[in-house]
């Protein structure tokens, strides 16, 4: 199963994406489906089991993150 993080704005987008890449997890910018939401139009799809790890990260990063979402 995929997970996506769906942010307000492309700034939060890539640095979510920068900073989970530096910390070793395989992310992947894709298009938020319209079914969620209508904000950038960018999030973030990485591994749902990895899920308390990337809120961990993002807590400390201060990413602002619009949702989190099972696909």
């Amino acid at each position: 199963m995929e997970c996506i993080a769906t942010f307000e704005t492309t700034h939060m987008a890539l640095l979510f994406e920068r900073t989970m890449r530096k910390n070793g997890l395989n992310v992947k910018i894709v298009p938020v489906p319209r079914s969620l939401s209508s904000s950038c139009g960018l999030a973030c799809r990485y591994p749902c089991e990895e899920e308390e790890r990337v809120r961990s990260m993002v807590q400390e990063g201060q990413i602002d993150v619009s949702g989190y979402h099972r696909l």
